[in-house]
């Protein structure tokens, strides 16, 4: 099983927001998730960013493979250098 960190499109038409999510890299962008790391806002000023550093660097450290975006925040976030 591929593991992957990556986006889930929520909120409304127009004014997304996204969770971070650790999902098979088989499933569907916003189907079922193993666990929640984080969330994302990219619609406020500044952006809305949180991300537990616990949980994604166990799931980092398991071999899970951020999507390119993903690695951006966790850069940002001060997770992964």
């Amino acid at each position: 099983m591929a593991v992957r960190m990556r986006l889930k499109r929520m909120g409304a038409k127009k004014a997304p927001f996204y969770r971070i999510v650790v999902a098979d890299s088989r499933s569907p962008r916003d189907g079922k998730f193993i666990e929640q790391v984080g969330y994302y806002n990219p619609t406020k000023n500044p952006i809305d960013l949180k991300i537990n550093e616990e949980v994604a660097n166990k799931w980092l450290s398991n071999g899970a493979q951020p999507s390119d975006t993903v690695k951006r925040l966790l850069k940002q976030a001060g997770v992964v250098k």
